[in-house]
């Protein structure tokens, strides 16, 4: 049997780094954990390097970081997949935190959970929970190169964006920048491409989760477009999923809707990847989910995080943050519930177009896609 697979489900796959998860090379809690889940995960993971990131230390060294993509379950392009990303701004530490706590669960759970191999057996989950490690190390949102990289796709907004906070190419002084026209996009940038584009578009239906903190009260479920208002393809799929998520998940509170009616953007990188998707000549379904979490709930129980940086995007106390974790792994359970039994609930024939005609009903109705929900 393969390292990471399950019984009977031999890899597919090319080879994957051997790493040395003995040995501390990283001073942040979220590689310590991390290596420690890879090194505890044994033969269910599968870990594989995508690229290192340069990062220029104060003093003048040089210190190179992997982007480490972890996959398990089944490697059958046949199967549904969901895609766990964490730690794409730097700021928002919390978002690697959550994907980190998933992959705990998992790696703790399989060694006696049969429910959970059973489960593996027909769905693959592919995880990346240190999208942006230069960030992170420097405390900042952008990449160690300046650069935002949810605004860094090659992909031009159709409509009027905020002034910076859609994506600017001013300087990479200021928050938001895209980085150089015409340029490629950022290594971290290509590695979440590969990712998706291997693992996630080539299957009938995959999910990817990209975990993050920042935007106003509440817990936000955000689907695409960012580029424009216009609704995706796939709004019959993603009504569905609301509709299940509002009836299988009580007492939820979570905002389920488009990104566009919070605002517009430039350099989407769901965006980009979903349009990807749509161009494939057998398209499954790839609906892409950003968990928006409302830090502004932390910032108004505990004031004094308005001093600090870290504080304006993530959970200080310990009793909070253990709180949110347990409020979005169940969240992240239920969704991957869902993936793996997609055929049960996915609308088809006049149930998807009934689906179609209530989401836009619901999301786009009224003011120009400005409606509450």
């Amino acid at each position: 049997m393969g390292r990471g697979m399950l019984p009977g489900h031999p890899s597919t796959l090319p080879p994957f780094l051997a790493l040395d998860v003995t040995s501390p090379r990283h001073d942040l809690p979220e590689w310590q954990t991390l290596e420690r889940l890879i090194a505890q995960g044994g033969r269910w993971l599968q870990v594989r390097e995508l690229g290192q990131v340069a990062l220029h230390e104060r003093a003048g060294g040089l210190r190179r970081l992997p982007l480490l993509c972890l996959t398990l379950g089944n490697p059958d392009p046949a199967c549904p997949a969901v895609g766990l990303f964490g730690g794409v701004h730097g700021l928002e530490r919390i978002g690697a935190e959550v994907v980190l706590g998933c992959l705990h669960h998992l790696v703790h759970r399989l060694a006696w959970d049969g429910v959970l191999q059973r489960q593996l057996e027909q769905l693959r989950l592919v995880m990346m929970p240190l999208v942006n490690p230069g960030g992170l190390a420097r405390g900042t949102r952008a990449n160690p190169n300046g650069v935002d990289l949810m605004r860094n796709a090659p992909l031009q907004a159709r409509e009027p964006v905020p002034f910076l906070v859609g994506g600017q190419r001013l300087s990479a002084g200021l928050p938001w920048y895209r980085g150089p026209a015409g340029a490629p996009m950022e290594l971290e940038s290509q590695a979440v491409c590969q990712v998706v584009e291997e693992e996630l578009l080539p299957r009938p239906f995959s999910l990817a989760i990209d975990c993050h903190s920042g935007f106003g009260l509440d817990d936000r479920i955000w689907f695409p477009y960012a580029h424009t208002r216009a609704p995706i393809e796939h709004l019959p799929e993603l009504h569905a999923l609301k509709e299940l998520l509002d009836s299988g998940h009580l007492h939820h509170t979570y905002v389920f809707e488009p990104q566009s009616r919070q605002y517009l953007a430039h350099g989407d990188l769901w965006d980009h990847l979903y349009l990807q998707s749509l161009r494939r000549p057998e398209a499954g379904v790839f609906l892409p989910l950003t968990l928006e979490m409302g830090s502004w709930r932390w910032v108004k129980k505990n004031p004094r995080q308005l001093f600090s940086r870290l504080g304006l995007f993530n959970p200080m106390s310990q009793h909070r943050h253990q709180r949110v974790l347990r409020r979005h792994l169940a969240w992240l359970d239920f969704m991957t519930r869902a993936a793996a039994s997609h055929t049960q609930w996915r609308p088809t024939g006049t149930a998807r177009e009934q689906q179609r005609q209530a989401a836009l009903s619901h999301w786009y109705a009224g003011d120009g896609g400005k409606m509450g929900g």
